[in-house]
């Protein structure tokens, strides 16, 4: 009997692995593809560079791969969870079970300190290296050089981590457990990790959701209201060909206007391409689908702050509302909303929703603009920078979710760890905060054109006490020429 239960557990954890291996395989195909479409071509060169870009690609789908999983990770429990509630029994999701899902919960928290603090530092300065000098130039010297760059970035992290930990809790205890690197050391380094994750969740997060429904107007066709197509596109194309004549008399030698008149004609050829995308578009595409994804952004928008707001009352009169709290009932035992299979997927909408938001919110600060990847054209520095920030994103998703009460599912692993989740003032603050920051970026996107209106009707718009956003139109000039009004 104790063989057949060990045969049992051997073939489940083999089981186990395959699966995961499978799942992981996928995601690093989809990354490869993702990157490979936007890395610089000429980049690609056949000599100890190539080896070294390649090298740095691999990591950074591996990376890129690792961050994807952790997304899924809330998604795929959320909706396993409740697969297994509605067939407990049934012989073709016996694979499905709870030791899945805690294996892919301690995988992902691995994958994502593997590499945050060894993959990705050593493909940035692996490819920044250049062996020392007095080295015999080649890829030994750059390995070298690249350990010896990690070895001293782990001591500078090791005592800023020290630092912090003598200033917050000078407790002897406390500064042992430090020499504990595995069991200690270094989730506490994620923690801290995790924290500034959610923070920058905090921020890029309001500032998405209202930068969604500006991205999702330029890529839908909207509505033709008190437009003639036909006018702006004739008009369009009697300047294109005024700006190519212009191009034809010019002379080689006055490159500077000769550059600007062409990359004026780009973009006067970019705008007639979308006015004719628009006039080919269909009845039911300009006015029905524009509308209902707007009213569905709405609502998605909606529900996000209410169930934040609904999640502060609860820690205010209950402490199981804690990230940290007590433990469920288990996987597969009791569901994880009143609303059973349709609040898990609701859930699930959600969690997805945040997530696009928060990306786009992240590449919309300034402070980040110059991160946004293009195609063809980013070189390898650009696209390590994107995988480390797109990887604390994602890895502090499944932390905002739970904080803010967008599910009610535990988590799992090194996630449910964190010492910072514990403190009700810290969680209480994260969601009242991003209440209020996603109103207030609400309200300004959506009363940005009565304020330049109201600023322009009281002659102060030359003060300039209006910050317009770059999502803004009120100050785009359309294909006519006139100025685009409330």
């Amino acid at each position: 009997m104790l063989r057949a239960a060990t045969e049992t557990v051997y073939n489940s954890q083999e089981q186990m692995g395959n699966i995961c291996f499978l799942l992981f395989a996928v995601l690093y195909v989809v990354s490869y593809f993702i990157i490979t479409r936007y890395k610089r071509k000429s980049d690609e060169q056949e000599d100890e560079d190539a080896i070294v870009n390649r090298i740095s690609l691999c990591l950074s789908t591996f990376t890129l791969a690792v961050s994807a999983g952790a997304v899924l990770l809330l998604p795929f429990s959320i909706i396993s969870n409740e697969i297994l509630l509605s067939f407990p029994h049934n012989y073709y999701i016996q694979w499905l079970n709870g030791s899945l899902i805690h294996g892919l919960w301690n995988l992902a928290s691995l994958f994502s300190n593997l590499c945050l603090f060894v993959l990705m530092p050593f493909a940035f300065f692996f490819l920044e290296s250049e062996g020392f000098a007095g080295l015999k130039k080649g890829i030994r010297a750059r390995i070298l050089e690249t350990l010896v760059m990690l070895i001293l970035l782990a001591l500078l992290i090791l005592g800023i981590v020290w630092v912090a930990s003598a200033l917050i809790d000078n407790d002897a205890a406390s500064m042992e457990s430090l020499y504990d690197l595995w069991e200690f050391y270094l989730p506490y380094l994620y923690s801290c990790i995790s924290l500034m994750g959610c923070l920058l969740l905090l921020l890029c997060t309001p500032v998405g959701l209202s930068r969604m429904f500006t991205v999702m107007g330029q890529l839908l066709v909207k509505p033709t209201i008190l437009e003639d197509l036909d006018e702006q596109i004739y008009i369009i194309t009697l300047e294109e060909e005024a700006l190519q004549r212009r191009l034809n008399g010019l002379s080689s030698s006055v490159e500077c206007n000769i550059m600007e008149l062409e990359q004026e004609l780009e973009n006067v050829k970019t705008l007639k391409t979308k006015l004719e995308r628009r006039k080919k578009a269909s009845a039911w595409e300009r006015n029905l689908v524009y509308p209902a994804v707007m009213v569905l952004l709405l609502i998605e928008t909606f529900i996000s702050v209410l169930l934040v707001a609904c999640n502060i009352l609860c820690l205010l009169v209950d402490e199981t509302a804690m990230p940290k709290g007590t433990r469920g009932p288990g996987i597969g035992n009791a569901s994880l909303s009143a609303f059973g299979f349709v609040g898990a997927a609701l859930e699930i909408i959600l969690i997805f929703y945040l997530m696009v938001s928060s990306v786009v919110g992240f590449y919309s600060l300034r402070f980040f603009g110059n991160f946004i990847p293009k195609k063809d054209d980013t070189t390898m520095t650009k696209i390590i920078g994107n995988c480390v920030s797109i990887l604390v994103l994602s890895s502090a998703l499944p932390v905002m979710s739970r904080t803010l009460g967008i599910t009610r599912f535990d988590l799992l692993g090194d996630f449910g760890r964190f010492n910072w989740l514990g403190n009700f003032y810290i969680v209480l603050s994260y969601n009242l905060l991003f209440a209020i920051v996603t109103t207030l970026c609400l309200v300004r996107k959506f009363t940005s054109a009565v304020r330049e209106e109201l600023f322009k009707a009281l002659g102060l718009h030359k003060l300039h006490l209006s910050d317009t956003s770059r999502d803004s139109e009120t100050s785009k000039p359309s294909a006519n020429g006139h100025h685009k009004a409330l």
